[in-house]
């Protein structure tokens, strides 16, 4: 009798104790920020994720349910216009006390130039207004569609009403900017900093968890040298300009990039400067993305002596949560190692 009385006992003081307070609505364009996110709220709420799948921001329309979530949104995180520039509208509607941060303007993160010419083809910014290009697969406008998405220049300034500003002149900019893991910590540091002010009495845990996910970066930035470091002297190709943040923390050889549409197979003519391309390179790899049909690839490299391989930098193929940007890291660094190491 005594035992069950202490068991009612322990039981309605559980029921008594104070639920965690619930973390805030938070919303996230894209995967790989997601991930980082999601691991600085684990245990206290999960964000909500725009892009899901293997979608592109460059080519993404909105959904019903996307605007409601950020309608609904306390805190929303993207990278900024120069990516995921068919959120420019969308955010500047946002109603009051909606806290927007750009985390491409995040302290201490590192920016790099978008590379033009020779081996690597124009990103033609002159013709986008000054968000420029900025998704992996898609920055160099070879529809119609991306040029829209590209170009406004009218939803660039910030909407009275909430922290939305964003007018900084990406167009010069590379915008990938989270394929270096120091990179990702200078957001996540952000990401904390936001989430604490935002939702106070959960600042501990964010603090903890930015702590934790800071350990798995230094972590994973090791791992990725070592896996990197026998294959780093040999020049590779990739269909799109996308990997320089990577090329630059691990001293890889990006020999150059080519400008193919992911829906429409390049004609005879470009299929013949693709092939010089990778020959006067001296390239052993060429690297597409999830999206580019693999007939595309064994054309692009037939009769050249390339092997081909593919990278997911935005981690299109991979489920979100907060082991998603370790997962794409690592993935793109072992499928950089297996071809580069099986190339002659």
């Amino acid at each position: 009798m005594k035992s069950t009385s202490a068991l009612l006992f322990a039981s309605t003081m559980l029921l008594a104790a104070p639920a965690a307070a619930a973390g805030p609505n938070v919303v996230v364009s894209i995967k790989p920020i997601h991930s980082l996110v999601a691991s600085i709220m684990q245990g206290v709420g999960e964000p909500s994720l725009i892009v899901e799948g293997a979608a592109s921001p460059h080519t993404y329309n909105m959904k019903p349910s996307n605007a409601s979530a950020l309608q609904a949104a306390k805190v929303v995180f993207w990278v900024g216009p120069g990516l995921e520039a068919f959120l420019d509208k969308p955010l500047d509607a946002l109603s009051d006390g909606a806290k927007v941060v750009e985390l491409s303007d995040a302290p201490g993160i590192e920016k790099l130039k978008f590379r033009e010419g020779g081996a690597f083809e124009a990103h033609d910014d002159e013709d986008h207004g000054d968000e420029g290009h900025g998704e992996e697969g898609h920055k160099h406008a070879e529809s119609e569609a991306e040029h829209d998405h590209a170009a406004a220049p009218e939803a660039a300034g910030a909407e009275e009403g909430h922290d939305h500003d964003h007018d900084h002149g990406h167009g010069d900019t590379d915008m990938h900017m989270w394929l270096d893991p120091m990179n990702a910590k200078a957001m996540a540091a952000e990401i904390e900093k936001t989430l604490a002010e935002a939702d106070p009495d959960n600042a501990d845990a964010y603090r903890a968890n930015l702590e934790a996910l800071n350990k798995r970066l230094d972590a994973l930035d090791a791992k990725l040298t070592e896996t990197v470091a026998p294959v780093k002297d040999k020049p590779f190709v990739v269909f799109h300009d996308a990997y320089q943040y990577f090329e630059h923390r691990y001293k890889v050889r990006v020999a150059g990039s080519i400008t193919v549409s992911p829906e429409v197979l390049p004609g005879a003519e470009r299929l013949s400067e693709i092939h010089a391309k990778i020959r006067e390179l001296g390239a052993t790899c060429v690297f597409a993305e999830p999206q580019f049909e693999p007939k595309l690839i064994n054309v692009v490299i037939e009769g050249t002596p390339a092997k081909s391989g593919t990278l997911d930098p935005e981690a299109g193929t991979l489920d979100a949560g907060p082991d998603l940007y370790f997962r794409m890291m690592e993935g793109i660094g072992t499928s950089l190692k297996t071809c580069l190491a099986s190339a002659s």
